[in-house]
């Protein structure tokens, strides 16, 4: 595999903690905001930038937590994750790197959802938005709070950890039984960002393993969905066609209901790829590209 661009990493101080941020494309150009999902790194958008035509300076940051950031577990008091302060880091990210005028976002998965709160809390700061299978979560019912509280607070009494793997080539497997579309080369590239070697010689996922705890906060469709209402950009869902991210966060409920909640956008327009999953920016970066450079290029 060849990379046509190589990235540039940079260290910034994000709220107290040290943040990877990592850049492609010619400073000085237009920004691209790429934020990476769940349990994933900033590299994860390295296929999808080969393939953008147009000058661009992309900037994408290893959340908290993941890759070469921080994690704020590690100072005592801390146990969990809070979704509110992925919408302050990147509040704080872009008013470093673009404290002036309208962004572009780019989001997959988490960094989606964070994206499309974002853009419905600070309107007017966002000037596009592309979310790559971001959905939302499952809609919840107040009468599960007792049970997720008790669920949150046992999995922090007991702990949790990550599996680790005896070579580079066992994390690039664990990538592909995730993802069996993902070719060889593009699995073992991601392997070296995706995780380093430890004290004892094992290969290690760079993310914090406090991600895998529960949210005890139930998720608050009508919430989020009033956020949403408030966002005055124009929002590209590109979904997968064999999405089981989709059918998974659906549950029990008819896609068509499902869909349902993107009506809540004032400007929502949807892009399906062929031949790919939920790592769509993995399987057909290519097409991944093309959707979003036109549709980020727009006046």
């Amino acid at each position: 595999m060849t990379i046509k661009e190589t990235s540039r990493s940079e260290f910034i101080t994000v709220r107290g903690l040290r943040y990877h941020v990592r850049h492609w494309g010619t400073p000085g150009a237009r920004k691209l905001f790429m934020l990476h999902g769940w349990m994933d790194v900033a590299a994860s958008f390295q296929f999808l930038v080969d393939h953008l035509r147009g000058d661009w300076h992309v900037i994408a940051p290893d959340w908290r937590g993941f890759g070469a950031t921080d994690w704020p577990t590690r100072y005592p008091g801390t146990q969990s994750y809070w979704f509110a302060d992925y919408l302050a880091d990147l509040e704080a990210l872009l008013d470093h790197y673009a404290p002036a005028g309208q962004v572009d976002l780019v989001g997959h998965s988490m960094g989606a959802n964070v994206i499309c709160l974002y853009a419905g809390i600070r309107p007017q700061r966002v000037r596009r938005v592309v979310d790559l299978e971001g959905f939302g979560m499952t809609a919840t019912r107040p009468e599960q709070a007792p049970r997720r509280y008790a669920r949150w607070l046992d999995e922090v009494r007991a702990g949790t950890e990550l599996k680790t793997y005896d070579s580079l080539d066992g994390v690039a497997a664990r990538l592909q039984k995730t993802n069996p579309r993902l070719p060889d080369e593009r699995a073992a590239f991601l392997a070296a960002h995706w995780s380093r070697r430890n004290a004892e010689g094992h290969w290690e996922i760079l993310g914090d393993p406090a991600h895998k705890l529960i949210n005890p906060m139930l998720y608050r469709l009508d919430e989020v969905m009033a956020v949403w209402e408030q966002v005055t950009a124009p929002v590209l869902h590109v979904e997968a066609r064999a999405s089981e991210t989709l059918r998974h966060i659906a549950h029990k409920q008819a896609i068509d209901e499902f869909r349902q909640r993107f009506r809540a956008f004032r400007d929502f327009r949807e892009a399906v790829v062929e031949d790919a999953g939920h790592m769509l920016h993995h399987d057909q970066p290519a097409a991944v590209a093309e959707l979003v450079e036109s549709f980020c290029a727009g006046t």
